[in-house]
């Protein structure tokens, strides 16, 4: 059986079909990597909640695989919705990688040591708003692309900084240009950030057996565990949004935030449990419940 993938075209995208690819072909599998051109990549000119938001990135790969044309999908994990297409579903999540988020400045200058004005790029609104809440003098500039794109645009002199995410960093080869990784208790990660998600056909049982190997059980409880505050709170509302899971014992910790776009309120908590889905949703009510909830209102 030959399993066809379906990837966006930047190189980080490629990347990780390309390691997917080379891990199944170890296992035996016929393997190759379609690329297919998203949205979210045709149009750059505009906030990405504006095209659909981070579904945008997904949604001509979800077409392509409805339709037989591909077999699997690989994506960074926080870009995938809560709620996916009928007749898909992930089949699978590949170990973490480094979840944290990393400032690149131009001039090597640490986020703390930014001046008063420096423009920061970013287009996740949860970045955004964390950013705002520590250094509500910094100017937050959107900015959307590839990593090549926004760090070329750092080294033009459009920005003094720019957040990314390590991982994509460090996948590409380029973490030594992050100037600081930031600790999830500084920028509480998006869900699922640093992990690869495997998306197939419901009820294709060749891709899903094929990919299962794949499965890391302890991201796929910890990502399970913030997926589930993320749904609970609207799952792709356009409000920042921010959950980050870690082994505690034989369960889970999980801190989880809500902010408005502007970084003056921000409603954050943390708790524990053993079961991912009830431990996600119990702290999303516990948030809501402390006003969280005014937040997300549109």
């Amino acid at each position: 059986m030959l399993i066809r993938i379906g990837s966006r075209g930047s190189a980080l995208a490629l990347w990780q079909a390309e390691h997917v690819k080379e891990r199944l072909e170890a296992l035996g599998h016929a393997v190759e990597v379609r690329v297919i051109t998203t949205t979210g990549d045709r149009i750059l000119d505009r906030p990405l909640e504006s095209v659909g938001g981070k579904g945008a990135f997904l949604k001509e790969i979800e077409e392509a695989m409805l339709v037989g044309e591909v077999d699997l999908a690989v994506h960074s994990l926080k870009d995938v919705p809560t709620s996916l297409p009928d007749g898909l579903a992930l089949c699978a999540i590949l170990e973490r990688g480094d979840p944290r988020d990393a400032l690149v400045s131009r001039s090597g200058t640490r986020l703390v040591e930014l001046p008063s004005g420096a423009r920061v790029g970013t287009a996740s609104l949860r970045r955004q708003a964390q950013l705002r809440a520590r250094r509500p003098d910094l100017a937050v500039v959107d900015l959307r692309g590839n990593v090549d794109t926004r760090i070329r645009r750092l080294r033009e002199g459009r920005f003094d900084a720019i957040l990314l995410a390590l991982a994509g960093l460090m996948r590409l080869g380029r973490a030594a240009e992050a100037t600081e990784a930031l600790d999830p208790d500084l920028m509480v990660p998006a869900p699922g950030q640093g992990a690869i998600g495997l998306e197939c056909r419901e009820g294709d049982r060749g891709v899903s057996e094929a990919v299962i190997s794949l499965n890391h059980e302890v991201t796929a409880r910890a990502v399970a565990a913030e997926r589930a505050f993320l749904a609970r709170l609207g799952g792709g509302c356009n409000v920042p949004l921010a959950a980050y899971a870690v082994a505690d014992g034989e369960g889970l910790r999980l801190q989880g935030l809500v902010a408005g776009l502007d970084g003056s309120r921000v409603v954050r908590g943390e708790a524990r449990g053993s079961e991912p889905q009830s431990l996600g949703c119990g702290l999303a009510e516990r948030l809501l419940a402390e006003g969280a909830g005014e937040l997300i209102e549109p």
